[in-house]
């Protein structure tokens, strides 16, 4: 029996808006890459001498992209040189109104993408050296499994026949494993969309590609997840592995041979940091360093940061931020860090026989920073703005 092999992905939501990233060039940057992955697929697939591409499931993020958005992705595809074949998940499904149906994206694949197949319904699908069982989701949200067609007695008998590996094409959560991972901006998702892994008819599919988990993940030996091959979000940690593509190599009932292949080329970062003092401000710059190099408008931040810094060192973490927001694509920051003044500053501040309407108001505000909520927020920006301004006039002094 001769093997097939492929390249399993999914989950390119070609056309995802960012809405949360204001800057226009930075958000078009995002928008960009996505279809500028599709071309590293392309390198890989015939690298590997894939016989196909699979796609499972949100070739786009919307059933109603507009017609650059298609235009742009079938272009793409067009360009991988060996053929595609994709279902439609929960954000481009196929249900009425969509793209899929329309004349100008049938038109367009035509003349752009001839090597793509799309498969709109429930019905076994035949390769030169493969069968492939495509379970498109044909609204947002199925409350049947997608997957329940191939338990219809008989209705797949032929398929084992001819020595052709069976492999499943799918979008939705497993049994074994649901969504999740994400942080909060995707918004909960229910229970829907249900792949029923263990009442698939014993021994007839070689392989399972998934979609809609948006990190690899393997979930048999023989049903994966690819993951996303460009991350669209933050992830809240553990072993989410977004960022990849899987080559797949396999036979009629051997198990398949499963490599991962990184192709992301924006990193998404999450990174918490507690200050701990002044020092502190440089272990916090040495870590960024580390983690972004001189890379600019190829990375993604979300920090939180919370602590406590003296007033100078707190001016200077301003303007590290700042820093940030202008070379990362997006800075998405939590900052609880508090003013704590040192020794050194306190005396600074409150020991001025020549200046006591500054030692006066110094020592009211660190007061008031000891507290919490908005009053003590406010203090202790007055008290920067109040210590930059004593060492603007110190140095005017020096100087006359």
């Amino acid at each position: 029996m001769s093997a097939v092999k492929f390249i399993h992905t999914a989950d390119w939501q070609i056309g995802k808006n960012f809405d949360r990233i204001e800057n226009d060039a930075k958000r078009e940057r995002l928008r960009r890459v996505r279809i500028d992955t599709v071309a590293r697929v392309g390198e890989l697939a015939r690298a590997k001498r894939a016989d196909f591409v699979l796609v499972a499931g949100d070739l786009f993020d919307s059933p109603t992209s507009d017609n650059d958005t298609i235009a742009a992705g079938l272009g793409a595809i067009g360009q991988l040189g060996v053929p595609v074949i994709v279902i439609p998940g929960n954000h481009d499904h196929g249900g009425p109104g969509g793209f899929w149906e329309l004349d100008f994206f049938r038109d367009q694949q035509r003349s752009l993408a001839a090597n793509l197949t799309v498969l709109l319904s429930p019905q076994a699908y035949e390769t030169e050296k493969a069968w492939i069982l495509p379970c498109p989701l044909l609204r947002r949200s199925e409350t049947t499994d997608p997957s329940a067609w191939l338990r219809q007695a008989g209705l797949l008998d032929d398929l084992t026949q001819g020595g052709k590996p069976v492999i499943l094409l799918a979008h939705g959560s497993t049994q074994a494993f649901g969504g999740g991972g994400y942080d909060d901006e995707e918004g909960a998702r229910g229970a829907s969309n249900l792949i029923d892994l263990a009442r698939l008819p014993s021994g007839l599919v070689d392989y399972a590609a998934l979609g809609d988990w948006h990190g690899t993940k393997k979930i048999e030996n023989w049903a994966w997840y690819s993951g996303t091959p460009e991350p669209d979000r933050f992830t809240k940690g553990g072993d989410h592995d977004p960022g990849n593509i899987l080559f797949v190599e396999v036979a009629r009932g051997d198990a398949p041979l499963v490599e991962k292949i990184r192709t992301t080329s924006i990193a998404w970062h999450t990174v918490d940091f507690t200050f701990g003092g002044d020092e502190s401000l440089s272990i916090f710059q040495r870590e960024l360093d580390q983690l972004l190099g001189q890379r600019v408008g190829e990375d993604l931040l979300q920090l939180d940061l919370d602590g406590t810094l003296g007033i100078e060192n707190s001016a200077k973490l301003k303007t590290v931020l700042e820093s940030l927001d202008a070379r990362l694509i997006r800075l998405k920051l939590r900052n609880y860090t508090r003013i704590e003044a040192t020794a050194a500053e306190v005396e600074e501040l409150t020991a001025r026989a020549g200046d006591p309407l500054i030692a006066r108001v110094a020592r009211t505000l660190i007061e008031k920073t000891s507290a919490s909520g908005e009053d003590a927020a406010i203090a202790a920006t007055a008290l920067q703005e109040l210590f930059a301004a004593a060492h603007t006039g110190e140095r005017q002094r020096s100087t006359t």
